[in-house]
């Protein structure tokens, strides 16, 4: 036994090893006396690493990297700084949050207060029958963990049209509904994939699931031009950088959103790695789908490229977690605060079973990885089923690695399935952290042992990765899903919703190096990327971010507060801590 684990321990320090030979090119960069957590097979530590040009040349000890040492080699000494790989985020919406408040800033809304208080005040600048709009401010996340009510919407601005969007579900005042023509005796096909909620007496709320398509409305902010979504766009890339991100993931990307990307990257103005998840209407004609997708394949931007690649495509399955419309496999259950009257109700589907098949084959066999926004567990099962018909009918889809996106809700039998067909998938952490109470209130303890399971995830060998779903605002913080991946991370290894004072499902927790991996490597390897980047070594991308504090030693709940001294992309320096902002 001693005889093998000395093999194991050798065989483990010589794969850390540089591999050096008269030919063996010399290092432009050498850093030192780091604690540099590489997030390799082993989760190995090191102490130096040397880069050349845009990639790792060697990583090991001080004295093994001071091989690849020249004359004109910059030796820079970390004096025991943290490093770790360049974080990656699964999951934003960066074009639309880059611009959310090129209009007029919109201040954070905490209470039904906060949201009425900002109609009145837009109220006041518009004219009679002009649209207040407000996006994306989640019921799951106020004080009263409700939708305001239509009566209050009529009471804050009873001349003005007023739109309350939260993901897919709106609720509106009495005058957007009349100038939309829409009454109390409005009658929804039975075929309609969209639902507007009535109270006990047949009237209705004001709440409409998946029916803003049936309201006139007319904007009247100012919006951006492509140049200047591009400048906004930058903005945004620095401050991802400042968090330590240097890739993400544009899941849903228009074509004008890939236009704003593209303008970037012919630029060489890309502070940031993307991978491009087209967006798809699965409902579309057949036709136009596949001249859609075509269309992509196409396109110069479809062949591999470690700044811009579009290999994703993306569609909606069900409806959304924070508004009470995702697909759920029971009854959702009457909800005041989702504005939920029909016990029988379970959500919303947007894709039927054949054609979600169809769809995800043609997906596959064009090229492009598949992947759904299913939320509740019934569309998570739904979209593995789609993927079931083609792995037992069609071809193996594992190399194809499809993925479900968010996926809050599962369940053993989905997971179990996931690995047995390699599907990987993209979870949002800091939805529990923001949204953990609510649910918590609605589903109870026994509904949520399987919200965001990563515990079961990562035991059954299956590949998630994190993301934020970031849509509004720049601020990693401040943003409408925060982007900050150290929260994330700390999310992961605690489970403990803001507001409570206990973990909800504390046997899901994960341990620090999983929750570093599931902003790396796990993320490289849901875009086809884990050998090109997301750990620290040799012949990797020069991806790499130094810490303020070794985030898998300090208190836990130290995590969350790390800071980040510089970003480097490719062995640049892209972000540097001002003084001022370190105290």
């Amino acid at each position: 036994m001693v005889v093998k684990y000395i093999f194991i321990v050798l065989i483990s320090l010589v794969s850390l090893k540089p591999v050096f030979s008269q030919g063996t090119p010399r290092a432009d960069t050498i850093y030192l006396n780091g604690n540099v957590h590489t997030v390799n097979s082993n989760d190995a530590t090191v102490s130096a690493f040397a880069v050349k040009g845009d990639r790792f040349l060697g990583v090991g000890t001080n004295e093994e990297v001071l091989l690849l040492q020249t004359k004109s080699t910059e030796i820079i000494d970390l004096h025991g700084a943290t490093v770790i790989p360049g974080l990656i985020d699964s999951h934003v919406h960066s074009s639309g949050a880059a611009v959310y408040e090129y209009d007029h800033v919109v201040p954070p809304m905490h209470e039904i207060a906060d949201v009425l208080e900002y109609i009145r005040v837009r109220a006041e600048l518009l004219d009679d029958d002009e649209w207040i709009f407000l996006s994306q401010v989640f019921i799951t996340r106020l004080k009263e963990q409700r939708f305001p009510t239509r009566e209050e919407m009529d009471a804050a601005a009873p001349k003005n049209p007023v739109m309350f969007r939260t993901g897919p579900d709106t609720a509106v005042n009495s005058r957007a509904l009349e100038l939309s023509g829409i009454d109390d005796s409005f009658e929804t096909p039975k075929d309609a994939n969209y639902k507007l909620e009535r109270d006990a007496d047949g009237k209705l709320t004001g709440v409409l699931r998946s029916g803003r398509s049936l309201l006139k409305y007319k904007s009247n902010t100012k919006s951006p031009s492509a140049e200047e979504r591009v400048v906004q766009l930058e903005k945004l890339i620095a401050d991802y950088n400042s968090v330590g991100i240097t890739s993400v993931s544009d899941r849903n990307a228009s074509d004008g959103a890939v236009d704003s990307w593209r303008a970037l990257h012919e630029s060489n103005s890309l502070n940031v790695r993307v991978f491009l998840y087209y967006s798809m209407n699965a409902k579309s004609q057949p036709e136009a789908i596949r001249q859609r997708i075509e269309a992509a394949a196409a396109d110069p931007l479809h062949q591999y490229n470690p700044h811009l690649w579009l290999r994703g495509v993306k569609v909606f399955l069900d409806g959304g977690m924070l508004t009470g419309s995702a697909y759920m496999r029971k009854p959702w259950g009457v909800s005041e605060i989702y504005s939920i009257n029909d016990p029988d109700y379970r959500g919303m589907r947007y894709i039927e079973q054949e054609r979600l098949y169809q769809f995800s084959k043609l997906m596959l066999e064009k090229g492009f990885q598949m992947t759904a926004h299913s939320v509740g567990d019934g569309a998570v099962h739904a979209l593995l089923d789609a993927y079931r018909m083609i792995d037992e009918n069609d071809f193996k889809v594992a190399r194809h690695r499809p993925c479900i996106t968010h996926c809050n809700f599962m369940s053993a039998e989905a997971i179990e399935s996931m690995a047995e067909m390699g599907v990987v998938a993209d979870l949002q952490p800091a939805w529990l952290y923001m949204d953990g109470k609510t649910l918590l209130k609605q589903f109870g303890e026994k509904r949520t042992e399987y919200f965001q399971p990563y515990r079961s995830l990562f035991d059954k060998g299956v590949i998630i990765g994190g993301g934020s779903d970031h849509m509004q605002r720049i601020g990693s913080l401040r943003s409408v899903n925060p982007y900050n991946p150290f929260l994330g991370m700390w999310i992961t290894l605690k489970r403990q919703p803001r507001y409570m004072t206990s973990s909800l499902h504390p046997e899901q927790n994960l341990t620090r190096h999983e929750a570093l991996r599931l902003y790396t490597i796990n993320n490289a390897f849901l875009t086809f990327e884990e050998k090109e980047k997301g750990s620290i070594e040799t012949g990797k991308l020069a991806d790499f971010v130094v810490l303020d504090r070794d985030i898998l030693k300090v208190d836990v709940d130290q995590v969350k507060d790390a800071k980040v001294m510089k970003t480097f992309l490719g062995g640049d320096l892209v972000y540097e801590v001002k003084p001022e902002d370190h105290k």
